[in-house]
C-alpha cells in the first residue's frame, strides 16, 4: 500500500538532555540518532542527573535553550546554553554552570555524555544517559488534533513531547492514527523508517515551558483514551537528511 501521509512541519534535536530542543530546518538522521542530539546532560552536585518528570526541583529546566554550532565530530560539538533573561553562554563551562545554578536554585553543571562530544580541549567530568533512547521519535498532529479535541482546554504544544519529526497530516476523527501504525515502514522524505513501538508519555508532559502553563489534564487523557501514549519510535532503515516539507507516505 502507498499513499501520502503529509509533510514535515517540524524538525527538532535535543543538544542535552531535559533542556529545551532546537528547531532546525534540516536535521540529518543516522542510523542510531539524530545528527548533535542529546549529547550532554545537566547533573546535580551529587553527579544526579536531571529529571524533570520526576522532581520539581527541575521543573524549569525545559525553560534552558540550547543550541549547537556546526563544528566536525572530530573537534567535538560547541554547546551554547541560556537561561530566561540571560545571554548564551558555552557550556560544558563555569559561567554557564553559575547561570543554570542560580536559575535553578541549586549547584548544577552541564557534562558531555562523551569525551567525543565537548569540544576540544575539554577535561571535565563526564555523565552518562539516564535512558537508551530510540532513534527516531515522530509526531503528528493529527493526533495533537485529537488531543485537543479531548482536552480542549489544554495546550498539546509539540514542546511538551520531545519529537524529532512533527508531521503534518489532516485529523482522523477519534484516532491517534500514528498509534496504530507499529511495524508498518514509513518513508520521509528519502529517510526510510520502521515504526517500533508506540511513545508512552511521562510526567514531563505536564510541566510548563515557555509559552504554557503546567497541565496535569494532558498526561491524564493520555493515559485514559491512548494507553499513556502519543506519538512514535522508529529505527533508521536508511539515513538521509531531511528538511521541512518533506512528504511522508507508507512503504508497505
Amino acid at each position: 500500500m502507498a499513499g501520502g501521509l503529509g509533510t514535515v512541519s517540524q524538525l527538532w534535536r535535543y543538544p542535552a538532555s531535559s533542556l529545551a530542543g532546537e528547531r532546525l530546518d534540516a536535521i540529518s538522521v543516522e542510523q542510531k540518532t539524530v545528527y548533535g542530539d542529546r549529547l550532554f546532560g545537566l547533573v546535580d552536585a551529587d553527579g544526579e542527573i536531571a529529571r524533570p518528570d520526576r522532581e520539581a526541583r527541575w521543573h524549569k529546566v525545559p525553560l534552558i535553550r540550547t543550541r549547537l554550532s556546526e563544528t566536525p565530530m572530530s573537534k567535538g560539538w560547541r554547546l551554547e546554553v541560556a537561561v530566561p533573561g540571560g545571554g548564551w553562554l558555552p557550556a560544558p563551562d563555569p559561567r554557564s554552570d553559575r547561570a543554570v545554578s542560580a536559575f535553578l536554585g541549586f549547584e548544577a553543571s552541564i557534562r558531555p555524555f562523551g569525551t567525543e562530544n565537548a569540544a576540544s580541549g575539554y577535561v571535565g567530568p563526564l555523565t552518562e544517559a539516564r535512558y537508551a533512547k530510540a532513534p527516531i521519535h515522530l509526531l503528528t498532529t493529527a493526533s495533537l488534533a485529537r488531543l485537543k479535541a479531548l482536552h480542549p482546554e489544554g495546550t498539546p504544544d509539540p514542546r511538551r513531547f520531545r519529537p524529532n519529526i512533527v508531521v503534518d497530516m489532516a485529523p482522523v476523527e477519534g484516532s491517534f492514527p500514528e498509534t496504530e501504525w507499529i511495524g508498518r515502514k514509513l518513508a520521509v522524505g528519502d529517510l526510510e523508517l520502521t515504526v517500533s513501538e508506540p511513545c508512552r508519555r511521562c510526567g514531563f508532559t505536564i510541566i510548563a515551558q515557555d509559552g504554557f502553563d503546567p497541565d496535569p489534564g494532558i498526561l491524564r487523557n493520555l493515559v485514559r483514551h491512548n494507553a499513556h501514549n502519543l506519538g512514535i519510535y522508529c529505527t533508521v532503515d536508511r539515513p538521509a537528511r531531511i528538511e521541512i516539507g518533506a512528504p511522508m507516505r507508507f512503504m508497505d
